[in-house]
């Protein structure tokens, strides 16, 4: 997996304050490329992060279910924006070239989202969060992948205006994905402006 730095966990080697020992755990998505862009050229220069991707996840789901889907809690789809890939911080960034199952990826991001809300009061309750998502149990976490897909071309776009080549596949697997009717009016505005 290619990072910016180390781990960013390693960097705290005092015992402290549960909640800055979490935000050096979450400093590691800041840190962790999105491996996908990686593979296809993207430079570490440009390569967006797996937060710079969440808070894009966040931001889009909540404005768009403002927006447009007023029967979902706005406030839940950003907080399952948010938490989405709180699993990487320790098991990484893996792509669907990555010789990993989806139980497998699914386990290991578990057990790290587990870590990282362990020593806090209310570990369960950010833990279900990021359940939510993963297990799409609710109407909100299904929207939120819609949304996490529509990110990705989105992120393509801006790629290919920045004359990075070779993408074709991102908005290929996107558009077989994406069948929220909100979403789809954007998507087709994405692939017409290719």
């Amino acid at each position: 997996m290619r990072t910016k730095n180390s781990h960013t966990s390693k960097l705290l080697t005092e015992k402290t304050h549960p909640m800055i020992e979490m935000f050096f755990e979450y400093a590691q998505l800041k840190n962790l490329y999105r491996q996908g862009w990686l593979k296809r050229g993207v430079s570490e220069l440009d390569c967006e992060t797996v937060a710079d991707h969440s808070f894009g996840v966040a931001l889009l789901g909540y404005t768009i279910a403002e927006e447009y889907r007023p029967d979902l809690d706005s406030a839940k789809v950003m907080k399952l924006g948010l938490f989405h890939e709180m699993g990487e911080i320790y098991a990484g960034d893996f792509t669907p070239t990555d010789k990993i199952t989806a139980d497998e990826k699914t386990q290991k991001e578990y057990v790290g989202v587990q870590q990282v809300f362990s020593r806090l009061s209310n570990s369960q309750k950010y833990i279900s969060i990021w359940e939510d998502f993963e297990f799409q149990k609710s109407p909100e976490a299904r929207f939120v992948k819609q949304i996490d897909r529509l990110e990705m071309a989105l992120q393509a776009n801006l790629y290919e205006r920045m004359n990075y080549n070779g993408l074709d596949e991102f908005f290929s697997y996107v558009q077989e994905r994406i069948s929220s009717p909100e979403l789809k009016p954007i998507l087709d505005d994405i692939l017409n402006a290719r």
